[in-house]
């Protein structure tokens, strides 16, 4: 079961704090993380949001993930929060390239 402290989590503070109800877009607020962060905070969240994705509680994720970003529609994405989740990575993993 996924931890119900979720304030101490590294995920939780990452989702929650990036991705809350006042963003515009996922979009802006990925760039907006991308701007403002350290190469090195996004490698960690790399490994942190890589972890969570292995972690044993495959049936959990999406309604932690979607509870967690709850600035993101993901009806309107067309994506299950999972999914998405991984795209996010795919697109830090990019940035930290350039950065």
């Amino acid at each position: 079961m996924l931890s119900s402290n979720k304030l101490e989590e590294p995920v939780f503070q990452f989702l929650a704090g990036t991705f809350h109800q006042d963003i515009e877009s996922s979009e802006e607020a990925l760039e907006e993380l991308f701007t403002e962060e350290s190469k090195e905070y996004l490698e960690s969240a790399i490994v942190f949001l890589k972890d969570f994705i292995g972690s044993e509680y495959d049936i959990e994720k999406n309604e932690y993930i979607q509870s967690c970003a709850n600035g993101v529609y993901f009806p309107a994405l067309g994506l299950e929060p999972l999914q998405w989740l991984y795209q996010v990575i795919e697109q830090i993993k990019e940035t930290v390239k350039t950065k």
